[in-house]
């Protein structure tokens, strides 16, 4: 009788201590991720998931509901989906193809991209001969969030149209193109999203780098599109930061207060790029 009295007051002790704890940061490489359906795909459109919907640790993600590579074959297309309270980005990696935009059709190539606000419904399909490559953003807008009647027609531009800048409190050696901003901005070549603060690319100069720093209340994700160096995710007591290896492919997604940044290699011609989005968590209504 005693011992089982013990084993009943000592069962939440356990539980507690087997329960597994969120991670901070969590770091995929795009060629070994595995496919994953979901509601847009179909037998000539697959999804590679990095983060959120489709992989292990969706849990951990606030705002970010999927971050992962659409490829559509020859002739094919993704299934139309709408999102009543989710807003979406697609970036071009390769290829070219057509957006169904509600209605409409449009036409897009390597290096677009554009903003999908909530409630419409698009799709994605291949009208090439070559394999079509897209990397989809996706965030979920708060219910408290207002939302606006969607734009009759999307807004399309290419990374190349877009200049290369320095942005304040970061070094000169990383130019930014400053691509998707919150609505009522005027930095952005697109400012028309809820939930995501920024989509940017970044351009590093060989030894460069964007100063290790944190957001108190926002989700960043990094894909190295091009380049080595090395990754900071996380820091020390004593403040210095966690460097990791980096090289194209690699994907890392940053917990809120997570430090983050990144060192090119300092070798003569070292060029690396790195596109990035941030989006804001919802912050909890009553204190934890």
């Amino acid at each position: 009788m005693k011992i089982g009295l013990l084993l009943f007051l000592l069962a939440p002790c356990l539980l507690a201590q087997e329960r597994k704890i969120d991670p901070t940061w969590l770091h995929r490489y795009a060629p070994d991720t595995k496919p994953s359906s979901t509601m847009f795909t179909s037998d000539s459109c697959h999804y590679k998931p990095l983060f959120g919907e489709g992989d292990s640790e969706e849990r951990s993600l606030r705002s970010v509901s999927r971050f992962g590579e659409i490829e559509v074959a020859k002739g094919g297309g993704c299934k139309p989906v709408t999102y009543g309270r989710e807003e979406e980005i697609y970036f071009i990696l390769s290829g070219h193809g057509i957006l169904e935009y509600g209605t409409e059709q449009h036409a897009l190539r390597k290096s677009d991209f554009t903003y999908l606000p909530p409630g419409v419904r698009h799709s994605i399909a291949n009208d090439s001969n070559d394999s079509l490559r897209v990397l989809v953003m996706g965030f979920k807008i708060p219910d408290k969030v207002m939302l606006s009647s969607p734009a009759a027609q999307p807004n399309i531009v290419n990374l190349k149209g877009v200049k290369e800048q320095t942005v304040d409190g970061h070094p000169s050696s990383v130019l930014y193109k400053l691509l998707i901003g919150p609505r009522g901005a005027k930095r952005d070549a697109i400012d028309d999203a809820y939930v995501i603060t920024s989509l940017f690319w970044m351009d590093f100069a060989p030894g460069g780098t964007n100063f290790p720093h944190h957001h108190e209340t926002a989700e960043e994700i990094y894909l190295l599109v091009e380049g080595n160096g090395d990754i900071v995710a996380g820091s020390g007591l004593d403040g210095i930061e966690a460097r990791f290896p980096a090289k194209s492919g690699d994907a890392y997604y940053f917990r809120p207060n997570c430090t983050v940044g990144f060192y090119n290699q300092n070798n003569a011609g070292a060029k690396a790029y790195i596109l990035a989005v941030r989006s804001r968590i919802p912050l909890p209504d009553e204190v934890d």
